[in-house]
């Protein structure tokens, strides 16, 4: 209820959607593009910050292994697990799979869902449906999507056992899993003090009940015994900017904020902890975790 409540805020105000467009997760960046200096003051123009979104859909899509997991075809069936609005799921059904998969994306926010399927509708792509959901008591049968796509809604799950086994149940034998999510470094070592401190910071902003690492989220899908062919990888480098250049992407249009004053503090606030969270990843604390399966 809480992850509802905070991006029913976020859609209503717009402020994300204006700056972050469509897609409200990280960008993909190239080796070529972090040596012209993409994402920084200065090279806040080297690469469009809503391109690189669209860009790691793509990415996402490809290192998946989807298509390769299903004969070299296309994902007829599609599940989007904490979809926002709908961006991903919209690139999905319109770009990466195509017209001819429907593509379904789920979310807790009523907000999000009427704005997803708002764009859809604009854009014409009637293959991409949305629905309010709980990702941890889906409403689907078992194996019931050929692909189930989750990008940064891992963080916000207070049960990450059961988030995991959900998708699971709904894949088809055959079908593929995919999860990008922000990750806390693999312990042991223990976590320090100090860095119990930083991760406490970052839960308490945005609705963060805890992270995990990425070896834990290979062995939470292969611990439902129905995957194979687990394998996770750490997309640090590739994203790590985007936390800067969502700053600089304000601070050379700051009008829609100047314009607002009674969310001055909140966006603040968030500049504030995007600034926090691009330390940790930078520390190590935290990784951009990517993990795949096939059921």
């Amino acid at each position: 209820n809480t992850v509802g409540a905070e991006y029913d805020a976020w859609t209503e105000e717009e402020i994300l959607e204006y700056y972050w467009g469509e897609h409200i997760h990280l960008g993909y960046y190239k080796d070529e593009d972090l040596k012209r200096g993409a994402g920084t003051l200065f090279g806040h123009r080297v690469k469009d910050f809503i391109e690189a979104k669209e860009d790691f859909v793509d990415e996402m899509y490809a290192w998946s292994k989807a298509e390769a997991n299903n004969g070299g075809a296309k994902p007829r069936k599609i599940l989007d697990v904490g979809c926002g609005i709908g961006g991903a799921t919209r690139r999905l059904a319109s770009k990466c799979a195509g017209a001819t998969a429907e593509v379904t994306g789920i979310t807790l926010s009523t907000k999000q869902a009427a704005r997803a399927t708002a764009l859809a509708a604009a854009q014409n792509i009637p293959n991409a449906k949305f629905e309010v959901m709980d990702a941890l008591a889906m409403e689907f049968d078992d194996d019931t999507f050929d692909m189930v796509w989750a990008c940064e809604s891992g963080e916000h799950m207070p049960d990450k056992k059961k988030y995991v086994e959900e998708m699971v149940r709904v894949l088809k034998p055959g079908g593929t899993l995919v999860i990008a999510t922000w990750c806390q470094r693999h312990t042991p070592p223990a976590l320090t003090k100090e860095e119990k401190s930083k991760l406490q910071f970052l839960y308490d902003e945005w609705a963060h009940p805890y992270f995990i690492s990425i070896q834990d989220y290979c062995e939470l899908a292969e611990g439902t015994g129905a995957m194979k062919n687990v394998d996770g990888d750490d997309w640090t480098k590739q994203t790590i900017v985007s936390w800067r250049h969502s700053i600089w992407a304000g601070v050379y249009d700051p009008l829609p904020v100047f314009t607002r004053p009674k969310i001055w503090y909140k966006t603040l606030r968030d500049i504030i902890c995007l600034e926090r969270m691009r330390r940790a990843f930078g520390e190590e604390l935290m990784q951009y975790g990517m993990i795949r399966g096939v059921k």
